[in-house]
């Protein structure tokens, strides 16, 4: 997924600071499924019907910066699924800018409903796993 830099995303010195870089992931998340082709409006339909009100909350989250990114620069941001287990997926993300890793982070995520950790419902959990 492409994210461009924009100013609201730097720091005085026109570079990205870091939180922004976590922004970036956030919608490399969102978007994990829809990018992998899956139809996300029926899966999520059909999740709601095994776990009303769910959500996936960030339970870990380990990230390296390596190189700088600036205003303007165009960025890669990539995920990919490491682990699928009954109640969270770890991911694993990336931004890069053309052939430079800039930041690199692995990320568990919790799915939860009714407040509580439960287990990932069977056909969220297939379309995660199917795309390894």
């Amino acid at each position: 997924m492409q994210v461009r830099v924009y100013f609201e995303d730097t720091d005085a010195g026109q570079i990205v600071y870091h939180a922004s870089f976590l922004r970036f992931m956030e919608r490399g998340r969102t978007n994990y499924l829809r990018l992998l082709g899956t139809n996300q409006q029926e899966l999520l339909k059909e999740t709601q019907k095994d776990a009303p009100g769910f959500a996936f909350v960030v339970r870990s989250m380990n990230i390296d910066f390596l190189k700088p990114a600036i205003l303007d620069d165009l960025l890669e941001v990539v995920t990919t699924p490491e682990e699928v287990r009954g109640a969270s997926i770890t991911l694993l993300q990336e931004c890069r800018r053309g052939n430079d890793l800039l930041v690199s982070a692995r990320v568990r995520v919790a799915f939860i409903s009714g407040e509580k950790a439960q287990r990932i419902p069977k056909p969220l959990r297939l379309a995660m796993e199917g795309h390894r």
